[in-house]
């Protein structure tokens, strides 16, 4: 029986990454932010607009889908293994400041160590969550009229559709990442990662049982 040592063991052997309820709330949270986009599109970009028309229905489904981002997050709250993976990522320790260091250099000699979560995914997940309590917020501003005076309405409407333009390139950096890393999609799409690869790169990370 060859022992965990073994290099074709190692090359073979997979390990548990995410719980079916973190896969599911990846899903619903990327399927929400898409038909985000897509609508927002579908609102500024007049080709777009004349193509779709019903800018009515464009405008219902771009607010409900916006509300209903939190949903999943909230929903996610009640699995176990959810929750301790929210705590990795609100930690932040000596190791990412030296993953962070290497990569803002371009630095592919120096060790980039990563615990389940490296220090770049740490800072993505934080600057997405508030980005998205932001455009929430301001989108609520737009929708309901009456809730404030014209200027600071105008003033929500120009934070909103900036900040929708960073989004969606922050969207796209993270899209071309996972489309480089296919087992990293692997993880997300079945739950499992090669023992190699998490080695390789979450050096740090300590891979246990499924947490549901």
């Amino acid at each position: 029986m060859p022992r965990r040592s073994d290099p074709v063991r190692q090359r073979t052997e997979r390990v548990f990454r995410f719980s079916r309820a973190e896969r599911w709330i990846h899903r619903a949270t990327a399927a929400l932010m898409g038909l985000c986009i897509a609508s927002a599109a579908c609102l500024y970009l007049p080709p777009l607009a004349e193509l779709v028309g019903r800018r009515h229905l464009i405008v219902t489904v771009h607010v409900w889908s916006g509300l209903l981002l939190v949903v999943p997050f909230l929903l996610g709250l009640a699995s176990r293994a959810f929750r301790a993976d929210l705590r990795r990522l609100g930690r932040f320790g000596p190791h990412d400041r030296v993953w962070l260091r290497a990569a803002l250099r371009r630095d592919r000699t120096t060790a980039r160590p990563a615990g389940k979560f490296n220090a770049g995914q740490k800072v993505y997940a934080g600057w997405l969550a508030g980005a998205v309590l932001v455009m929430a917020g301001t989108g609520v501003l737009m929708w309901w009229t009456g809730l404030v005076p014209v200027v600071r309405r105008t003033a929500a409407t120009f934070v909103h559709d900036w900040l929708a333009l960073a989004v969606g390139l922050v969207l796209a950096a993270h899209i071309g990442k996972a489309l480089a890393d296919p087992e990293a999609r692997r993880g997300l799409r079945t739950g499992s990662v090669g023992r190699a690869w998490a080695e390789r790169e979450h050096p740090l990370w300590q891979p246990g049982q499924p947490e549901d």
